[in-house]
C-alpha cells in the first residue's frame, strides 16, 4: 500500500476511566474502563454529536493507537489528552476491544473500486479516484471500499461530518499528527476548503 494515501483518521476516542489491570472483558460486557466514555460516545459507541464521534465500526488497533497518541501528546486535544492518561494497565485494550466489537446499525454495501470508472459527482470522483494531477490519492485507497476502513485506517462511512471536517482541519494546521511520514498532513493540505466540506458530508451520508 502506498505511503501517500488519504488517511482521514478521523476519530476522537474517549477513555476517561479509573486505572485497571483486570483482564479484557468479554466483548458484550462493558468494562469499567469504558463506562465514562459513554457520556460522549454512547453506550454502543454510536457517537453523540457534537460531544464525541462514533467508535463502533473502528478496529481495536486503530482505537488503541489513537489513545496512545493522546497519552504521548502526539495527537492534541484538550479533552482527550487528560482522559487518555487515566487509562493504565490493560485499560486501553479494554476500551478498544469493547467499542470495536459494537455493531454499526446501518449497513453500507461496499462499492468495489474500479466497478465504476466515471463519476459525474466531483466529490465521489475524489473519493474513489483521487486527483493525481495534484498528487491526491483516492480516499478508498486506504480507507477501503465505501470508506469502511480496517486496521490502522479508520472507517469514514457514517462518521459525523462535523468530526471528519474537524480532523481534516487538524491535519492541516498540525494539531493532529502521528501519520507515517506525514502522509495525511500532506494529503489534507492539498484539499480546498470546499473539498473538505464536501468529503466530510459525502462519507457521513454513507450509512
Amino acid at each position: 500500500m502506498k505511503i501517500n494515501t488519504l488517511v482521514i483518521s478521523l476519530t476522537l476516542v474517549s477513555g476517561y476511566a479509573a486505572a485497571s489491570d483486570a483482564p479484557v472483558q468479554p466483548t458484550g460486557v462493558m468494562p469499567p474502563s469504558a463506562q465514562l466514555c459513554v457520556s460522549c460516545h454512547g453506550a454502543q459507541g454510536e457517537g453523540i454529536e457534537p460531544l464525541g464521534p462514533r467508535l463502533a465500526g473502528l478496529s481495536s488497533e486503530y482505537i488503541s493507537t489513537q489513545l496512545h497518541h493522546f497519552q504521548k501528546g502526539i495527537r492534541q486535544n484538550a479533552t482527550m489528552m487528560p482522559m487518555a492518561m487515566t487509562l493504565q494497565g490493560d485499560g486501553i485494550e479494554q476500551v478498544a476491544s469493547y467499542f470495536s466489537a459494537q455493531q454499526v446499525k446501518t449497513q453500507v454495501t461496499p462499492v468495489i473500486r474500479g466497478k465504476q470508472v466515471t463519476f459525474a459527482d466531483d466529490t465521489a470522483r475524489l473519493a474513489y479516484q483521487g486527483d493525481w494531477s495534484r498528487g491526491l490519492p483516492a480516499c478508498v485507497t486506504c480507507h477501503g471500499p465505501s470508506g469502511l476502513g480496517g486496521g490502522l485506517f479508520p472507517r469514514l462511512a457514517g462518521q459525523q461530518a462535523s468530526y471528519i471536517k474537524t480532523q481534516l482541519l487538524a491535519w492541516q494546521d498540525g494539531t493532529r499528527k502521528g501519520d507515517v511520514d506525514g502522509m495525511m498532513a500532506n494529503v489534507a493540505n492539498k484539499l480546498t476548503a470546499a473539498e473538505v466540506d464536501a468529503l466530510a458530508t459525502y462519507f457521513a451520508n454513507l450509512k
